[in-house]
């Protein structure tokens, strides 16, 4: 225990092994709290709105700014685990985002509190890499893996679906600062016990310098897309504004890609990985499936509170079966992946979700919660939830355990981009739609109008995540993948 470390890609154990369940218990928390932070800002944006006086084009940027760092250090923070002990790496990313919750709780203007999302994104995207690999270099017998991806799924999921609940509850009856205090109790406690069980373990080899300049690349480049798409709403497609934005993100993009390819010593993403069938299938499923989802939460939130009256506590109440849909939905994917492979059970999940999200599209004023609301919700979160398990399997399939922080590092970079850009895209179609039938309507209307809008393409771009799924390699490929994966020096059977 403490600080030995034990490389994990020899043939070498502890002395004394922490068990199983505590390994996963802890994976499981840490993830549970940074998909617990994309969500659970939702329910409290009307109070934020109200209380630091965001525009409603700019409260977006409460859940951007988390995501946009989450996403483009998301690579980075995987090598990093690989290379300096995912114990380490744990710990220092429980750390960074505890301070930051901290930090944005104490917020007094909206400057403050992007800027404590921001680093708070940052943490996330240190800490969650490291939950995925450790649980791969943990549980390598492939049985013993697809359950413990299962549970960690179910509970990533449950953390992103539960924190509407949470948030409403904790609104409502504390202040929506709260939703950023809950981490620090947890953050604490996680931190003492990880310190005292975790292992330390690390990739063999020696320790590359790690690709900063890529990182903060694809993160800066990400940053100018989405704010191009974003102000859009005021100065238009055609604006010198919105195409120097859109310039600067595909310069920036571009260097990445040329500094991944050719410059970088020690690339964040190595480009050779997306000639792996596998893993660019898995990812592009990935990214097309949180852009049409990752907004359902901000769209369904602001439709329950603005248009029907909802409370935070009574709109957190309103998701409580969508937490519930999303864990039964991992847990079947997981007991069903070894036998189907990922490809059925992605193609499933993803015409699911766009089936519940074009139901969600004929929302109206009058709407009710049981007459319209719930079984679009619940269609929704249970095809994201049958689609976690098969994703995160997909996406490691073949990974040397060396690389294991990066493929789980990239496919969790893909969700988070897909949700940014989405979110940005469709609340700017949805913002604009509103503001052209306000003069004819009234508000409540030209706002449902406008969230109803949103939810079409959404379910437009679930259609193409189901589609997109049919390259997935089927199951003998993938579990051939698997098994080369243990032999040093041999590559996966879908290249």
């Amino acid at each position: 225990m403490g600080d030995r470390e034990v490389d994990l890609t020899a043939e070498t154990t502890a002395t004394h092994r922490t068990p199983d369940w505590l390994v996963l218990t802890l994976a499981c928390v840490a993830q549970f709290m940074v998909l617990l932070d994309v969500s659970i800002v939702n329910v409290a944006l009307p109070s934020i709105k109200h209380s630091l006086g965001f525009s409603q084009v700019e409260l977006q940027w409460v859940l951007n700014a988390y995501t946009l760092t989450f996403a483009g250090f998301l690579l980075l923070g995987g090598r990093t685990a690989d290379l300096f002990g995912r114990r380490r790496i744990f710990l220092v990313g429980l750390t960074v985002f505890t301070l930051a919750s901290l930090l944005g709780g104490l917020a007094q203007d909206q400057a403050m509190l992007i800027g404590a999302r921001a680093v708070q994104g940052l943490g996330g995207a240190i800490l969650s890499p490291a939950t995925l690999t450790i649980l791969t270099t943990t549980f390598r017998e492939p049985k013993a893996r697809a359950r413990a991806m299962g549970l960690w799924s179910a509970v990533a999921g449950a953390g992103g679906a539960a924190g509407a609940l949470l948030g409403g509850i904790l609104t409502e009856e504390l202040s929506w600062r709260w939703i950023l205090f809950i981490n620090i109790p947890i953050g604490v406690v996680t931190f003492i016990v990880g310190r005292a069980f975790l292992q330390e373990s690390r990739a063999q080899g020696e320790r590359p310098t790690l690709d900063v300049l890529g990182a903060v690349l694809v993160t800066s480049g990400l940053t100018a897309l989405v704010f191009g798409v974003v102000r859009t709403t005021s100065v238009g497609w055609g604006s010198w504004q919105t195409i120097v934005a859109f310039g600067l993100a595909a310069a920036l993009i571009a260097w990445f890609v040329l500094h991944e390819g050719f410059v970088a010593k020690s690339p964040l993403m190595r480009l050779a990985l997306f000639e792996r069938r596998s893993i660019w299938s898995a990812n592009l499923v990935m990214f097309l499936l949180a852009g049409a989802l990752f907004a359902m939460w901000f769209f369904v939130s602001l439709y329950l509170q603005e248009v029907h009256g909802y409370s935070p506590l009574r709109t957190g109440f309103a998701f409580v079966p969508q937490t519930v849909a999303i864990m039964i939905g991992a847990q079947l994917s997981s007991r069903l992946v070894l036998r189907t492979g990922p490809r059925p059970l992605l193609v499933v999940g993803g015409l699911c979700s766009a089936v519940g999200l074009f139901f969600f599209s004929g929302l109206g004023v009058d709407t009710g919660y049981w007459s319209g609301f719930l079984v679009p919700s619940v269609l929704v979160t249970l095809g994201l939830g049958v689609s976690f398990t098969p994703l995160a399997y997909a996406a490691t399939a073949g990974v040397q355990p060396h690389e294991a922080g990066l493929a789980s590092g990239l496919v969790n970079t893909s969700r988070q981009i897909g949700g940014a850009v989405g979110l940005a895209v469709l609340a700017t179609v949805a913002t604009s739609r509103t503001a052209d039938v306000a003069a004819v309507v009234n508000r409540l209307a030209a706002l449902t109008d406008g969230y109803t809008l949103a939810f079409r393409i959404a379910s437009v771009i679930a259609l193409a995540a189901g589609a997109a799924a049919l390259a997935v390699p089927p199951r003998s490929a993938v579990l051939l993948d698997q098994s080369r994966a243990r032999e040093p020096g041999t590559v996966g059977a879908s290249e």
